[in-house]
């Protein structure tokens, strides 16, 4: 496969004509619902696997053709620069060795239901080795709450889709720092939670055990640690992983209550794997900014490697945008989410191209409402998740975990399908 960008002009047909594919496979792999709304700057995967050289083709024109390097297009087909080529020679398009890697993806069926939950689920099912229902949450006594379930575990288990219960400290505000101190300070309720825990999964299928524990006083951080020590003996001697969720740190002493209480040492040390929380630079309360550039990713998976092995690492990866409206301001009016597809459609009906940051390797656009007020949007599209799955091979990552199904992303599964075995417990 390659990526090309939408060119002024451009007609899917085309496009399909030049890479010398059908039409059907370029509109399935990348999910288009309407052949005419291409939009100048949109990213579409070519599902080709080789190139025939024309007339007048050379190699530097290919390449660029191709959007892959001389060099990579020269190597990867052991050619001699000094022959020239052959109208009819057949060229490989080189791609990235397969590796197995875990794949994750949340749920929250209080906001994807049915009949788009089984629809979400089944679609995703071939790319996952786990599904994580968000999630059980913690009463101040310990005991649990579970979330909507509907049909998830039997859709999951029909799929050969293993489940993570996670559990974690939200209550009627959101993330409680208040009652992650209840848990931490008190071993009845921690005990409370731990075999609710151990009795739910064993009742209900779960594999692993997940803590998402946000926003934690930093005080809590070593009663943090103990506990996770504690939930690792039991869950092993029951047959069940631990996983933590982790705010994403660049160094040991970062200041901030989601980051100080979680001790990245520890956790990979303790925990059977867990998720980088890698997203959010941009968010709903505050200014319009890509969800997750790659550099600060970059620099977090680094700061992670530093003190946790590669294959505990799960790589946190959103399966959205946001569409922010001026003024911008940190706790203004909050941004509104959105799917890759939603946002090229939206891009497309305000007659906007795509623009794309080479820094933050992800697609922006701007475009003014019905009220005149200027917007900003940035979403994903299959170059931001190229670079991410560039980095789960460069490091040698355990794999992968998205947040969260429900968002329109075909590109995303395709090509995750495309470059990876998924690896699958049963």
């Amino acid at each position: 496969m390659i990526i090309y960008v939408v060119k002024s002009g451009d007609t899917l047909w085309d496009i399909a004509s030049n890479f010398e594919v059908d039409v059907e496979s370029i509109i399935e792999v990348n999910g288009i619902i309407n052949p005419n709304h291409l939009v100048v700057g949109q990213a579409l995967i070519i599902p080709v696997s080789s190139y025939t050289v024309k007339q007048g083709d050379s190699l530097y024109g290919i390449s660029r053709k191709l959007g892959i390097s001389f060099r990579q297009l020269v190597s990867y087909n052991n050619l001699d620069t000094d022959i020239p080529l052959q109208v009819g020679q057949v060229l490989l398009i080189p791609k990235p060795a397969r590796v197995a890697i875990v794949s994750n993806a949340y749920v929250d069926a209080y906001i994807t239901t049915p009949p788009q939950l089984e629809e979400v689920i089944v679609g995703a099912a071939p790319s996952l080795t786990y599904l994580s229902p968000f999630s059980y949450t913690v009463n101040r006594d310990g005991t649990l709450n579970p979330p909507n379930l509907y049909n998830i575990r039997e859709l999951a288990r029909s799929k050969n889709v293993s489940l993570i219960m996670a559990i974690s400290n939200v209550d009627e505000s959101g993330f409680s720092g208040e009652l992650g101190k209840i848990i931490m300070e008190n071993n009845d309720v921690q005990n409370r939670i731990l075999t609710e825990a151990v009795k739910i999964a064993k009742e209900q299928g779960f594999k692993v055990v997940q803590f998402d524990f946000e926003y934690l006083p930093p005080e809590t951080r070593k009663m943090y640690n103990r506990f996770l020590l504690k939930a690792r003996d039991l869950f092993h001697r029951n047959g069940l992983l631990l996983s933590t969720a982790l705010a994403p740190k660049v160094r040991d002493d970062q200041v901030g209550q989601w980051y100080e209480a979680h001790d990245y040492k520890a956790h990979g040390e303790i925990a059977d794997f867990v998720v980088l929380m890698t997203y959010e630079w941009g968010y709903t309360y505050g200014l319009p900014l890509p969800v997750s550039p790659i550099r600060p990713v970059r620099d977090v998976v680094e700061y992670a490697l530093s003190v946790m092995p590669a294959n505990k690492i799960l790589l946190g990866q959103n399966l959205y945008g946001y569409d922010w409206r001026a003024p911008y301001m940190v706790g203004g009016e909050p941004a509104v989410s959105l799917s890759p597809m939603e946002a090229v459609e939206l891009a497309y009906s305000n007659n906007r191209s795509i623009n794309f940051d080479d820094s933050a390797q992800a697609p922006y656009f701007y475009y003014k409402d019905q009220d005149g007020r200027e917007h900003t949007v940035w979403f994903e599209d299959a170059r931001s998740i190229e670079e991410k799955f560039d980095l789960i091979r460069e490091y040698g990552l355990k794999g992968i975990s998205y947040w969260r199904l429900g968002y329109d992303f075909p590109q995303n599964f395709f090509m995750l399908n495309n470059q990876f075995d998924i690896i699958k417990l049963r």
